[in-house]
């Protein structure tokens, strides 16, 4: 068995997005030579790797195998890129970062800014992720580090505090939950909502909260940010759940009231998440340590 180590990273995209077809983009190769690498790899190994469905692609045995190997080849690889840096002129390499939507929205930007500013050399992959995906990907090596809710259960991996944060409630002013004590969500829930994609990390978590309260989420309209609700609210056209940072800078220039959330998911302590007992690569430690900072 030859795989090089395109072929590994590309099945490690594929396992990790659940489809060829979008492990081939984050691999940024056509699905036609993403397809075919995986049957040359499937042919040279004398086994399968994938098993394919409708719903998508999930690793046989033997892909989980491979998997686990993959991902310890490939920070291997990069360790030793960003060894061999410093005989080449210094810091360089790549950090691979997962967050939920509270923390890509809402803190994120301006903390990566920090951090890329003071490592110009150094590159971020940055993806939105549920909190519990986040957990397992930072645990099985496939990703760098982690910032997810408070509220998750990281078992054993090594946690640092990162943001406090809350949700709320948006609606216009006016509107029959405006002007009221906290509210919990089951009563935003027979309202029309405004909201954001259902792919974000965000709804996908507020469509489950909505089948524990036995209640549809009626999406009204969904949207690419927070901002952007806040504007469609204003108008109108439904209620929003929003971080309460998005609601206090929203509310100096729109015409909205904001509700606290009575539920306790809606406080958000947000923890940056690291694998525990490994040795963390100097730029991936700099970045827990400027995110912290």
């Amino acid at each position: 068995m030859r795989f090089d180590l395109t072929d590994l990273r590309l099945f490690c995209d594929v396992a990790d997005a659940g489809s060829i077809t979008a492990g081939a983009e984050r691999s940024a190769l056509a699905l036609a030579a993403a397809s075919t690498r995986i049957r040359g790899m499937e042919d040279a190994l004398g086994a399968p790797l994938l098993i394919r469905s409708r719903q998508g692609v999930t690793p046989t045995e033997a892909g989980r195998t491979l998997l686990k190997h993959a991902r310890a080849m490939l920070a291997q690889s990069a360790r030793l890129k960003e060894d061999l840096s410093a005989f080449a002129g210094g810091f360089s390499g790549e950090v691979r970062l997962l967050a939920n939507t509270n923390a890509l929205t809402e803190f994120l930007p301006e903390a990566l800014s920090a951090f890329l500013a003071d490592h110009p050399q150094v590159s971020v992959d940055l993806e939105e992720r549920l909190s519990d995906e986040i957990v397992g990907l930072v645990a099985e090596g496939a990703a760098d580090v982690g910032i997810v809710a408070g509220t998750v259960d990281v078992g054993a991996l090594t946690t640092y505090p990162f943001r406090s944060d809350r949700f709320v409630v948006v609606t216009a002013k006016g509107h029959p939950l405006s002007g009221r004590g906290p509210v919990g969500f089951a009563q935003a829930l027979d309202y029309d909502q405004v909201g954001l994609e259902r792919s974000s990390s965000l709804q996908r978590f507020l469509v489950g909260k909505a089948a524990r309260e036995g209640k549809p989420l009626r999406l009204r309209v969904q949207l690419r940010s927070f901002d952007a609700v806040c504007r469609l609210v204003e108008c109108g056209v439904g209620v929003g759940v929003v971080p309460a940072t998005t609601a206090a800078r929203a509310v100096k220039t729109m015409a909205l009231a904001v509700t606290d959330l009575a539920d306790d998911w809606a406080i958000r302590e947000l923890t940056i998440v690291v694998r525990a007992g490994a040795e963390l690569r100097p730029y991936a430690k700099a970045l827990v340590e400027s995110l912290q900072a």
